[in-house]
């Protein structure tokens, strides 16, 4: 369809193929690691559904509060497993990370797997103690951005938010409707309008950052820009980083990405 070059990022991306086994491959020894040091809680349930899990990542000590982070891949791909390594930077500066999954498109809509990650954010918040904050890539992006919606989030939880932050997020779903993706996310104007960010009349006061890859596809650049442009809120382009590599930070404690989403 007419949009499916502009949102496709794994042909213009050198060696794109390859970063989804390194994912899975990075995520899986940093699991292995942290459940060797009795630091990992794996499959959580937040529901009953069979990809409504989360897992817990923990610092040593007493953690200083929750980091959520929530993978992207267009809402019908991918899955919580394969993003363990971007706890790390996190958890290296003391905070507890939750990484939720979620029931992907087509078996869900998009707004059911909006209202799957303010359950998963809800049950990991009763388990760790503190400030709250929000971080999502791609899709993920969206799904982070969303959860400022008010009354959304139980207002105990909400109450506790520090920082969000969507990450080349897809902040107004209208232009999918040209996708052949659309097939899975099965959208209409209306349910596209009901769920883009950049369209939400209330949100919480709390401090968001948008950050996106320099080298991004124009798509992305444009969809990162029109939510920082509807929020009024702070933004980082970041240089020489792709969809791909732009949460690399998140693995590194003393990254600007993470002193940015959880300060000191």
């Amino acid at each position: 369809m007419r949009l499916d070059e502009a949102y496709s990022n794994m042909d213009f991306i050198p060696g794109g193929e390859s970063y989804p086994l390194r994912w899975a491959e990075a995520a899986a020894l940093f699991r292995a690691r942290l459940a060797y040091e009795d630091r990992a809680r794996i499959d959580l349930e937040y529901g009953e559904g069979a990809r409504q899990r989360f897992d817990l990542f923990l610092p040593e000590g007493a953690p200083k509060g929750l980091m959520a982070f929530v993978h992207g891949g267009f809402w019908h791909m991918l899955g919580k497993d394969d993003w363990s390594h971007l706890a790390a930077g996190a958890v290296a500066r003391g905070w507890a990370v939750a990484i939720p999954g979620y029931t992907l498109c087509p078996e869900a809509r998009i707004a059911q797997i909006t209202d799957e990650i303010t359950r998963a954010v809800s049950v990991a918040a009763q388990m760790v103690a503190g400030p709250i904050a929000l971080v999502g890539h791609s899709a993920g992006g969206h799904l982070v951005a969303r959860q400022l919606e008010v009354g959304r989030l139980p207002a105990a939880v909400a109450a506790r938010l520090a920082h969000v932050m969507p990450i080349s997020p897809v902040a107004d779903l209208r232009p999918l409707l040209e996708t052949s993706m659309n097939a899975d996310f099965k959208l209409d104007m209306a349910a596209a309008e009901a769920e883009s960010p950049v369209l939400m009349r209330e949100r919480l006061d709390c401090p968001v950052t948008v950050w996106v890859g320099a080298d991004e596809r124009p798509a992305f650049l444009e969809q990162a820009r029109w939510l920082w442009e509807a929020w009024g809120c702070a933004h980082v382009t970041d240089a020489e980083r792709h969809h791909y590599d732009v949460v690399e930070p998140l693995e590194i404690a003393d990254s600007a990405m993470l002193e940015a989403l959880l300060g000191g």
